[in-house]
């Protein structure tokens, strides 16, 4: 179903952007689009995707950091995995998993 309405608005937009038929067609196509805004199915729809939207933005950076510390991880020693702050500061704390890291082989090695 999303594919169809992605189709749909990329076919509507295209031929929008497109249109050599002048300013006249743009606005009955503007005006037309309007009213399927703002009808009161189209604005519950868009209620539950703004509310989906801030309810799920705050896994965001969490997911994001596991992402980063798993490649970062992955990248230097597959058996060290540092775990997620709950919000990353900055950079510094990879940094300085990729030194723990580091020490570790160097002393191993030895």
């Amino acid at each position: 179903m999303r594919g169809k309405v992605g189709l749909v608005v990329g076919l509507g937009v295209g031929y929008v952007l497109g249109t050599r038929a002048g300013r006249e067609r743009y606005e009955q196509i503007k005006t037309q689009w309007l009213r399927v805004w703002h009808l009161d199915p189209v604005q519950r729809q868009v209620a539950r995707a703004q509310d989906f939207a801030k309810t799920q933005a705050a896994a965001v950076p969490n997911a994001l950091w596991r992402g980063v510390v798993k490649v970062v991880s992955s990248a230097s020693d597959p058996d060290v995995v540092a775990p997620a702050p709950a919000v990353p500061d900055s950079t510094a704390a990879v940094q300085s998993a990729g030194a723990k890291n580091a020490k570790k082989k160097t002393s191993g090695a030895e």
